[in-house]
């Protein structure tokens, strides 16, 4: 891990750290760390993602009792509430978290993004000693960039610009493109003002794609593990548009670091959002992962085409200069090695469809 930690990590009080979504791949690394480094965790999951049961085995397999299962729902006030008042920290991961998926119930997007934040910043601020937050908001804030030209270099779009190369930075208006865009972009400014308007502890990490293991990626999200799992299972892969659009994609330790590294930093970031990503260094096209994977399956993909999706950015990398002067945080795993990881991760690990939950943990309600 990058130095610039300020403090101890924030359950170094004992209090255990919840979770939402934390049955998912992002919350299962996160959770996995803070239990190695001492911590307990909260996992609240309503468990309605394909692969999440497995996650939540591994855990409670791995650690034991140092994983509390809260199953409910984000949208669930009096349960989030209660999870809320044990914990001594936050991660809120917990969302819908498919562009295509709100564009067809953009009712259940809104319900489980923006009003699901704000029952957890309630819970948050009706606590004596309210605890940290870092909220998990996502690239899609700054819309489809449709003012960046760009050109085609090859398998890939490149800003004309070069000095845009670096990436989009935080003082991008905001310009909330999908009913996703726009239900992650109200919780993500519910976060920050809270933090002004109440004195939270509470800050945003605005991410871009994530990769890593513990992801069962789908065509709608998790784009890279999808594509690993196309490749293992023989699969054809639809790209929708050129296959040219560009993502600086960030190993999910990386983002670990990062989320560690930020709640310990938390009196330097309340009331902040920060892009969090891979950055230039590790910006590559949707055909350029596909030829990465081809090397590793020695074959290639098999690709068809789509016409492009609601809200797609050709092109976006995360400039994330901010979190790095505020905390000296840099990922430290390259697109190639980590694709490579996962590849080997999900030949291993790769699942047709999830198991239920052992009988044992069928009754949700902790404490």
């Amino acid at each position: 891990m990058s130095g610039g930690v300020s403090q101890g990590p924030a359950w170094a009080d004992g209090k255990p750290v919840l979770v939402t979504g934390g049955a998912g791949f992002v919350g299962t690394n996160l959770a996995d760390r803070i239990v190695r480094q001492g911590g307990t965790v909260i996992i609240y999951d309503n468990l309605s993602r394909a692969g999440v049961e497995r996650n939540l085995a591994w855990l409670r397999r791995t650690h034991g009792s140092r994983i509390i299962a809260e199953v409910a729902d984000i949208r669930d006030a009096d349960r989030l509430a209660g999870a809320v008042a044990r914990s001594g920290a936050v991660f809120h991961l917990a969302a819908q978290v498919a562009v295509t998926t709100s564009l067809t119930d953009p009712r259940t997007d809104f319900e489980v993004n923006a009003l699901g934040t704000l029952n957890l910043l309630e819970a948050v601020r009706a606590q004596p000693l309210p605890p940290p937050v870092i909220f998990s908001s996502t690239n899609k804030v700054y819309g489809s960039l449709p003012d960046l030209a760009l050109a085609e270099e090859g398998e890939r779009y490149q800003p004309t610009d070069h000095a845009q190369a670096v990436g989009v930075g935080e003082g991008r208006p905001l310009d909330f493109h999908s009913p996703y865009g726009c239900s992650k972009g109200a919780a993500d400014q519910y976060v920050v003002d809270y933090a002004r308007s109440y004195g939270l502890k509470a800050a945003v990490f605005r991410m871009s794609c994530i990769y890593g293991p513990h992801q069962f990626g789908t065509e709608d999200q998790g784009w890279v593990a999808h594509f690993l799992l196309a490749a293992l299972e023989r699969k054809t892969v639809t790209l929708f548009g050129t296959g040219r659009q560009v993502r600086d994609i960030l190993h999910v330790n990386d983002l670990v670091d990062a989320f560690v590294l930020g709640m310990a930093n938390m009196d330097k970031l309340a009331g902040q959002a920060c892009n969090i990503g891979g950055g230039a260094d590790n910006a590559v096209s949707l055909r350029q992962v596909l030829d990465i994977i081809g090397r590793l399956d020695s074959r290639p993909v098999e690709v068809s085409y789509g016409p492009w999706r609601v809200g797609d950015q050709p092109w976006y990398v995360a400039d994330s200069a901010k979190f790095r002067g505020l905390t000296g945080w840099e990922p430290a795993i390259s697109a190639t090695e980590g694709i490579e990881q996962l590849y080997w991760w999900l030949k291993s690990n790769r699942i047709d469809t999830a198991p239920d939950l052992p009988a044992a943990w069928s009754i949700p309600a902790v404490g």
